[in-house]
């Protein structure tokens, strides 16, 4: 198990570090940019691969707490996690945001909700044929 945290942990981080510095290279191409906001990005990129990386991991794949208590954790770790990552990107990006955080929160909420139930549907009609393909 942690092994493929640890593994998990560093593939989000790099790809996140390769979206930031993709994204920063569009759109901030003609500025110049200080070097400790290198580390801005990767605070950003530690707090995508704890998130992503590892806790969904954990919380979807080893705990076994109800669904919709991993719904809940889930939905308001990712939007605290993303306004983190939005204030370390940029503070009036995130001042202009922040208003709707208690929305974000909500829509967060349902889109896992809807996730959740399609992830469910999907992967209980693979087991049915699993199981089927057993008993021919």
């Amino acid at each position: 198990m942690m092994m493929q945290l640890r593994l998990s942990f560093f593939q989000v981080f790099t790809v996140t570090s390769l979206w930031v510095t993709l994204l920063l290279t569009l759109f901030y191409n003609d500025q110049p940019i200080e070097m400790g906001y290198l580390w801005n990005i990767a605070a950003i990129s530690a707090i995508a691969a704890v998130l992503f990386g590892m806790m969904y991991n954990m919380l979807w794949n080893y705990f076994t707490l109800k669904p919709v208590w991993n719904i809940v954790i889930s939905s308001t770790f990712n939007i605290a996690g993303g306004m983190a990552m939005v204030w370390l990107f940029s503070v009036d990006m995130f001042q202009f945001i922040a208003p709707w955080f208690p929305g974000m929160w909500l829509l967060s909420i349902v889109l896992h909700v809807i996730a959740f139930y399609f992830y469910a549907r999907m992967d209980s009609r693979k087991k049915a044929e699993e199981l089927n393909n057993i008993l021919k």
